[in-house]
C-alpha cells in the first residue's frame, strides 16, 4: 500500500519543528500517525531502533491494542504528520482491509527486527547452551 498517495490529500496536518517529541514511550496513546514529510527516530530504552522516514506509521499499536506506547518518537528534520484518532483508525480497517494488511505488515517487520536485534545482543552476552539429554531416554 502506497500510503503517502493514500493519505496525500488530507487537509489536516500537522507542521512539527526538528528535534520535538511526538510521543513518549509508557504514554497512553489516543493517536496514531502517518509521517508526511521529513524523518524521526523511534528510541526504545533511550536506543535508536529505527528512523522512520515518509511514509512510516508511528504509534499504531497503541490503537490496536489500547496499550501504552512503546516507544518514544523525535523528530530528527523539521516534519508534517498525519493524526488518525481511533475513531478514524476504525473506520479505515472496515473500510480499507489493504490498510489493515499494511498496519499488521509494519507491526510484523517491527517485531521480527527486534527479534533479530535481541537475538544479536544475546550472543554478545551470553554463552550458547545446549540442553543436555540424558542417555537413558527413549528415542
Amino acid at each position: 500500500m502506497d500510503v503517502l498517495a493514500h493519505f496525500r490529500q488530507a487537509r489536516n496536518l500537522t507542521a512539527l519543528q526538528a528535534g520535538l517529541v511526538l510521543f513518549s514511550e509508557g504514554e497512553t496513546g489516543k493517536d496514531m500517525y502517518v509521517l508526511m514529510e521529513g524523518t524521526a527516530a523511534i528510541c526504545v530504552a533511550g536506543e535508536v531502533v529505527e528512523v522512520a522516514e515518509p511514509g512510516a506509521l508511528l504509534g499504531e499499536m497503541a490503537l490496536v491494542d489500547s496499550g501504552s506506547r512503546s516507544a518514544t518518537v523525535i523528530t530528527r528534520t523539521p516534519c508534517r504528520v498525519l493524526s488518525i484518532n481511533r475513531a478514524q483508525f476504525d473506520a479505515l480497517v472496515r473500510e480499507s482491509p489493504e490498510f489493515a494488511r499494511h498496519v499488521m505488515t509494519v507491526m510484523a517487520h517491527r517485531l521480527r527486527h527486534m527479534n533479530e536485534r535481541l537475538k544479536e545482543i544475546g550472543a554478545r552476552r551470553l554463552p550458547v547452551v545446549r540442553p543436555a539429554f540424558p542417555k537413558d531416554l527413549p528415542v
